[in-house]
């Protein structure tokens, strides 16, 4: 069994050599798509949940803090929060909220006004209804801001994804 282990590790990774997979973060920080998302600018977002997304995203897209002088692409978000109250108990009275997190979001190059694109994300949590107000307000504000990261890493990974694209088909 030990003679097989060798052999079996170098079908395995000679198989997947060949199956075209790739990183798409290849060379790190100095890669085409790091390079790439950290090109993009991201205009204000409206409201409290727009400012923790809006930090997030620039957080995600550079995370080296370096500015890089005028941005190539452009990243405008719509946001629509909403608290719906779930799970009404025997009181009449609501046991369970849902937040939910939405954003349209749209990349454009810069330099010649395209559409780069043009996506929707979403994110949704429970909150537990309790009875005091104060731990209600704080798990709201705390579901507002792990929805927002949650959001800005979808948004990311989305616009990683659409420059790999774009940068496989230049080749």
């Amino acid at each position: 069994m030990k003679r097989l282990t060798p052999l079996l590790l170098a079908v395995a990774c000679t198989a997947l050599a060949g199956c075209g997979l790739q990183p798409m973060y290849a060379g790190g920080s100095k890669g085409a798509i790091a390079r790439g998302l950290a090109n993009v600018d991201v205009v204000p977002i409206e409201g409290r949940a727009g400012w923790l997304l809006r930090n997030a995203l620039r957080d995600r897209l550079a995370p080296s803090g370096v500015d890089q002088g005028a941005a190539r692409y452009v990243l405008t978000v719509k946001l629509d929060e909403d608290l719906t109250g779930l799970g009404l108990l025997g009181n009449d009275t609501i046991g369970r909220e849902r937040f939910t997190l939405r954003a349209r979001y749209q990349l454009v190059d810069a330099t010649n006004g395209e559409t780069v694109l043009d996506a929707t994300a979403g994110s949704d949590a429970g909150i537990d209804v309790v009875s005091s107000e104060y731990a209600i307000i704080a798990a709201e504000q705390t579901a507002r801001e792990n929805l927002a990261r949650d959001l800005a890493d979808r948004i990311v990974t989305s616009i990683a994804l659409r420059m790999n694209r774009r940068e496989q088909a230049a080749k």
